[in-house]
């Protein structure tokens, strides 16, 4: 009987699923280092992203420091800053030697993620720039820091100026335009009446752009409250 070849994608499945095994099952045998040291390299073409393996990796390589591979440490921050505004970088910030940490191309991933932090898209984006070498050579780097500064936007706006978006996005013109019409489309995105630098876009509400959709405590009754009730009650 003929077996059917596996698809691209069932044979990443696959390499996920046998580096996770053997990151439970014995996640300091140095003799994986090879695999996850692969697996890092999958993640990055394939697009996908596991967080426990990468930290896997960077313990190892402390017990293992001659055979650190710093293209590999460069590709798992990127990655982790892909992840923003989980503090993935952080993580695996802490495991790398600090003398590592002054290498130029760490150097500027460590502030490429202060930037981020704090909100300093246009900062973050001059310096993405001059650090092209590193940045894409992870596939998906811009797109993922797009949604995280858009992510940032929604919690602090209700209603946005365009060259705020602009910045903080990294697109102008009618890349940008296309781009709204996308959002517009799908994401509920408002584009009032306006042209060119004086359009505004309204963010859909939540509860940190649109305090009166937050749900106040004194709206709830505590459940140790309502426990105490019972007995009276009875």
């Amino acid at each position: 009987m003929r077996r059917e070849r596996e698809t691209p994608k069932q044979q990443q499945q696959q390499v996920s699923y046998t580096v996770e095994h053997l990151v439970a099952v014995n996640p300091y045998n140095p003799d994986i280092l090879p695999d996850l040291e692969n697996y890092v390299n999958e993640q990055v073409s394939s697009q996908t992203y596991s967080l426990d393996a990468n930290l896997c990796l960077l313990r190892l390589y402390q017990f293992e420091p001659e055979r650190m591979s710093n293209q590999i440490v460069a590709r798992i921050l990127v990655k982790a800053l892909m992840a923003m505004p989980a503090p993935d970088f952080s993580l695996c910030l802490f495991l790398i030697p600090e003398r590592v940490q002054m290498e130029e191309q760490f150097k500027t991933l460590i502030v490429l993620s202060h930037y981020l932090e704090t909100g300093r898209f246009r900062q973050f984006w001059d310096e993405a720039a001059k650090s092209r070498h590193i940045v894409e050579a992870v596939p998906g780097f811009e797109q993922a820091i797009q949604s995280y500064a858009i992510h940032v936007l929604s919690l602090t706006y209700e209603k946005i100026q365009r060259p705020v978006l602009a910045e903080a996005i990294n697109i102008e013109g009618l890349s940008l335009d296309k781009f709204l019409e996308y959002q517009a489309a799908n994401s509920g995105w408002i584009l009032e009446k306006g042209h060119g630098r004086g359009q505004l876009i309204v963010l859909p509400q939540n509860e940190f752009n649109h305090p009166e959709l937050k749900k106040s405590d004194a709206d709830s009754v505590p459940l140790e409250h309502i426990t105490r009730i019972f007995p009276i009650l009875g």
